[in-house]
C-alpha cells in the first residue's frame, strides 16, 4: 500500500540531494518554517538519524517523525534526548496480519508493541495511524488495532489512494467510503481517547 513505491523499487532513479542543499534550504527559510517532517521509507534506519535531528533542532525547529516503530531502540533514543516534538506510527495491521500484510515473515512484534508503550508513555505528542486499504483491512480489523493500541490519545485512519502505490494491483481497488471509514472510527473509539478520519 505504500504510496512512496518509487523509494522502495526505483531509488537510484531518484534525484540525489546531497545534505548540504538541505541546510542551505532552512537557512533560506530561516523564520519562514516552523518544523521538519521526517519520512520515508523509514527514517530510523538511517545511521546519522540523531545528529541530523540534532542540527535540525539548531534551526530552532520542531521535528516529526514518521515511524513504523520497528527500530524501538532508535526511537527511545530520539525521546530520552528530546529531539522530537510528534510522532506519527504507522500500525498496518493488527498483530495476527502483520507478517502477510508488511511481507516480513519473521516480523518480531515485540518490536512494535515497545515502541507503542514507548508512545503511550506520554513523553511527547504523538499518534497512531492506519492507511484504510479494501481487500486488506476490514472494520473488525481497526477495532483489533485500536485495541492493540488501547489507551493511545488519537488514533488516524487515512483513506486509501490508489496512486502509485507499491503493488500495482493495489490501483485498482475502490477506496472504501467515507461513510465506512466514519463506521470503522467509531467502533475504534472505545479504545482510544480521539480518533480521525483523514
Amino acid at each position: 500500500m505504500c504510496h512512496n513505491a518509487d523509494l522502495v523499487l526505483r531509488p537510484a532513479e531518484l534525484p540525489a540531494l546531497h545534505e548540504e542543499a538541505v541546510w542551505e534550504l532552512l537557512a533560506r527559510r530561516s523564520g519562514l518554517l516552523d518544523g521538519v517532517v521526517l519520512t520515508g521509507g523509514e527514517p530510523t534506519l538511517q545511521n546519522d538519524l540523531l545528529p541530523f535531528i540534532r542540527r535540525v533542532r539548531e534551526y530552532g525547529l520542531d521535528v516529526k517523525l514518521d515511524t513504523n516503530g520497528y527500530r524501538p531502540d532508535v526511537l527511545e533514543a530520539l525521546l530520552q534526548e528530546g529531539l522530537l516534538d510528534y510522532v506519527a506510527m504507522d500500525v498496518k495491521s493488527p498483530p495476527e496480519k502483520l507478517a502477510h500484510l508488511t511481507g516480513v515473515p519473521g516480523i518480531v512484534r515485540e518490536r512494535i508493541d515497545r515502541s507503542i508503550d514507548l508512545l503511550r508513555s506520554g513523553r511527547i505528542a504523538y499518534e497512531f495511524r492506519t492507511t484504510v486499504v479494501p481487500g486488506l483491512l476490514v472494520e473488525d480489523d481497526i477495532e483489533a488495532i485500536a485495541s492493540w493500541v488501547a489507551g493511545a490519545t488519537r488514533y488516524a485512519l487515512q483513506q486509501f489512494r490508489t496512486l502509485n502505490t507499491l503493488d500495482p494491483a493495489l490501483e485498482h481497488v475502490s477506496p472504501y467510503s467515507t461513510d465506512v471509514l466514519h463506521r470503522m472510527a467509531k467502533r475504534a473509539a472505545k479504545w482510544v481517547g480521539e480518533v480521525v478520519v483523514r
